[in-house]
């Protein structure tokens, strides 16, 4: 499958793939979980996803990480960024190779 042009909005709308635990589970059954810019809806991560790697995307969940309270070493109050992950299921019998 030939790959097209990525738009601005594909090629920053996903971030970097989200190594987790939990994540490396679904990796069998053809789900994967990526870190995603807050600005991106399901269908921009759709088209970039399918692009980006040339597979086929059934369905995109989407859900937002609220900041959370922090204290450094020091003890000085902080607080986490807000982010959004995807959760990205493909068709049967394909897969991503993360590396």
């Amino acid at each position: 499958m030939a790959k097209k042009s990525l738009t601005k909005n594909e090629s920053s709308a996903i971030l970097s793939p989200r190594i987790t635990e939990k994540g490396a589970r679904g990796h069998e059954a053809g789900v994967y979980v990526f870190n995603v810019a807050t600005s991106t809806n399901k269908a921009m991560i759709k088209s970039a996803v399918e692009s980006l790697y040339g597979v086929s995307v059934l369905r995109v969940n989407v859900t937002s990480i609220r900041p959370k309270k922090v204290s450094s070493r020091k003890g000085r109050p902080g607080i986490t960024s807000q982010s959004k992950k995807a959760v990205v299921y493909l068709k049967k019998g394909e897969n991503i190779t993360l590396s």
